[in-house]
C-alpha cells in the first residue's frame, strides 16, 4: 500500500494539528498538547491554514449575510 507507506510520526502531527484546530480546539490548547513553545510553530503545522473559507473576511461575509437574511425575514410583506 504507497499511501502507508507515506504516513510518518510527523505527518501524524500534522493531522493532529489541523484537525484539532477544524473542531473548534482553542489554539493554545492545541499547541499545549502538540507541546509547541510558540503558537506560530501550532499554525505552520495546520495544512489548512490558507483555506479561504477560514480566512476572517469569508467568516464575516457570511455572518452578515445571515443576519440580513433574519432582517429580509423579518421584514412584513
Amino acid at each position: 500500500m504507497p499511501a502507508a507507506e507515506q504516513i510518518t510520526p510527523h505527518s501524524l502531527r500534522h493531522s493532529f494539528v489541523t484537525e484539532a484546530l477544524e473542531a473548534g480546539v482553542p489554539l493554545q490548547d492545541v499547541q499545549d498538547a502538540a507541546g509547541h513553545r510558540d503558537p506560530r510553530t501550532t499554525r505552520r503545522y495546520d495544512r489548512s491554514r490558507h483555506n479561504l473559507d477560514r480566512h476572517p473576511t469569508y467568516v464575516l461575509a457570511a455572518h452578515l449575510r445571515r443576519g440580513r437574511a433574519r432582517d429580509d425575514d423579518d421584514t412584513p410583506s
